[in-house]
């Protein structure tokens, strides 16, 4: 590897737009990718695809995520205004061979646009919820919304919402608790446009400071035993 390239705040104010929200957006690291599905008010289903999910917790089961600045619906920002409105969403994994065909809902289309039928993804309903999931997802999570924030300085959305339902192929879990998404072959993202497939390496125990190094298990499968975590 060659020398390093040292950028201070003022070096990344001054780079090109674009360019800036590249190499702004590779800095946190590899991320999930997902389709958010909602349905608007009028009964029009939208997809958008996210990479700002983070976890917030088990107990409940919350899930956050980061919307842009919101604009007027003629305009945009449909997926957050479904979800002001209808205060449900699903999240759905995109699967690695799919990753064009999502990638294709970062477009702004019109606000009376089916999303579901212009991609070419088939909306499903599950648990009574209004917002659609994804069939050709492996890993489809139905979503409530129950608080956000706007952040000052830069007007995005931070979204809290609690999981309401899940669901995924039974020999993905691990009876640990454990989902081999790997195995499920969803794509993870990099920058705003860099899709990838993951490699395992390995499962680690539980860290102690009087135990050393955790213990290793390459078998991802096999679990842990409730007494060794």
């Amino acid at each position: 590897m060659n020398g390093f390239t040292t950028l201070n705040d003022l070096d990344l104010e001054l780079l090109p737009r674009r360019r800036r929200g590249r190499l702004v957006n590779s800095l946190s690291g590899f991320k999930s990718a997902n389709l958010v599905g909602t349905t608007s008010v009028h009964g029009v289903h939208n997809l958008s695809i996210i990479s700002s999910v983070v976890h917030l917790g088990s107990d409940p089961a919350l899930l956050g995520m980061v919307f842009r600045p919101p604009v007027d619906p003629a305009q945009g920002s449909h997926s957050y205004w479904n979800i002001r409105e209808t205060g449900c969403f699903t999240l759905n994994h995109v699967p690695a061979s799919l990753t064009a065909k999502a990638h294709q809902a970062s477009a702004r289309y019109p606000q009376d646009t089916d999303e579901f039928e212009a991609l070419g993804f088939t909306p499903i309903f599950r648990c009574g919820f209004e917002a659609p999931a994804v069939e050709e997802s492996p890993v489809r999570i139905g979503m409530e919304r129950v608080d956000e924030w706007e952040i000052p300085q830069n007007r995005c959305r931070f979204v809290v919402a609690q999981i309401r339902w899940v669901e995924f192929p039974e020999e993905a879990l691990c009876g640990d608790g454990y989902l081999d998404l790997e195995g499920l072959d969803v794509a993870a993202l990099s920058s705003l446009d860099g899709y990838h497939r993951t490699q395992k390496l390995h499962r680690l125990g539980y860290a102690k400071p009087e135990s050393g190094a955790p213990e290793l298990m390459e078998d991802f499968m096999r679990g842990w035993k409730d007494e060794e975590v």
